[in-house]
């Protein structure tokens, strides 16, 4: 997890900033002209390119059902996107097997990577030699690609000894990855490179879902959802340092810079920036949505949060923790990437 430069800065706990009350188009707050988010849509089945200045949609790629997480490689050239192929983690399927790779200049299907026995693709990774790495939940397999740009099949496969793994973390190097598993309430500290190594586990508590590491690595943050509680465990040991109860349903977790957390809650609809050192709440955003999902810009102190329920993505100034702007998006927005001007295709 990279430091992003401009982050949220600190103020007294408990305070609520209002909602959305802002026009689709030309609300999108601080973005530069030329700036595209890509944004994966889940129920209608596409990756979709939209103008980060105007909320204009500049064009879809349609996948087959259900893609979920994505990934983007270090030159913007290539998103991967593992096909989850059912709806929610609770419905019942085979789902799908394969990893999809979109050509980010020409914005279109480049190719589909099948990599059957391995279904129910969900958590994508990536690392700083934009190695690729996707996870199958219902093998419980982190599956590698050396060279996802032109392998035909994965180059590597490690167990991650959970049950109905969803997500994971990964280290820059790509060296350590922790997989959270849904059924086993565990994340599990694998190697990518070494499977002869075994997995550590540990129980941060009860349906772990999301993760993130401190910009030093040295620590795991967990988002224990039906515990409603954010965990922080020794990324080296796996014991559990700490651990508050946030309320709601913590969702997903995000590293904001060495002092401060971004936390969705599903329940409350919130995003809440918390304490690095003791976990604790420090300031509160409600929205009007379901945050699904949140991506950062890499410059600049903004967050796009998708708004599963209301096909709108929300742009939010970190600074002042203050929804700036928005517009809509096709069905159930969720994982998106900042594309910035200089970079964007």
């Amino acid at each position: 997890m990279v430091a992003r430069r401009t982050v949220v800065k600190a103020a007294g706990g408990g305070a609520l900033a209002s909602g959305l009350a802002v026009s689709a188009a030309g609300a999108s707050g601080t973005a530069a002209r030329g700036d595209v988010l890509l944004v994966v849509e889940k129920s209608s089945h596409a990756v979709s390119f939209y103008d980060a200045m105007s909320g204009r949609r500049l064009g879809s790629v349609q996948l087959p059902d259900y893609p979920h997480e994505m990934v983007v490689d270090s030159r913007r050239r290539y998103a991967y996107v593992g096909h989850y192929g059912v709806r929610m983690a609770s419905t019942i399927g085979e789902g799908g097997a394969a990893v999809f790779v979109v050509d980010l200049h020409e914005r279109t299907l480049s190719r589909t990577i099948d990599i059957r026995p391995y279904n129910r693709v969900h958590g994508m990774g990536i690392d700083d030699r934009d190695r690729l790495y996707a996870l199958s939940e219902e093998k419980a397999v982190l599956l590698g690609f050396d060279d996802p740009a032109t392998d035909r099949a994965p180059t590597r496969a490690v167990p991650t000894h959970g049950v109905k793994t969803h997500l994971f973390s990964l280290t820059r190097d790509g060296e350590r990855a922790y997989v959270t598993g849904l059924l086993s309430h565990t994340v599990s500290l694998v190697r990518p490179y070494d499977a002869a190594v075994p997995p550590v586990l540990v129980t941060p508590g009860q349906l772990p879902e999301s993760s993130c590491l401190s910009t030093d690595e040295k620590t795991l943050f967990v988002g224990a959802r039906r515990s409603s509680a954010l965990v922080a465990v020794d990324a080296r040991t796996m014991r559990v340092r700490r651990s508050r109860k946030v309320g709601g349903d913590p969702l997903r977790v995000y590293t904001l810079d060495e002092d401060r957390l971004l936390v969705t809650d599903i329940v409350g609809n919130t995003l809440t920036v918390c304490a690095t050192a003791d976990l604790r709440p420090l300031r509160t955003l409600r929205l009007d949505g379901i945050p699904a999902a949140v991506s950062l810009h890499p410059d600049e102190a903004v967050a796009y949060v998708s708004l599963l329920d209301r096909d709108r993505i929300a742009v939010v100034d970190l600074d002042r923790l203050a929804v700036t702007g928005g517009f809509a998006t096709r069905s159930e927005p969720d994982v998106s990437v900042l594309l910035p001007a200089a970079r964007a295709y």
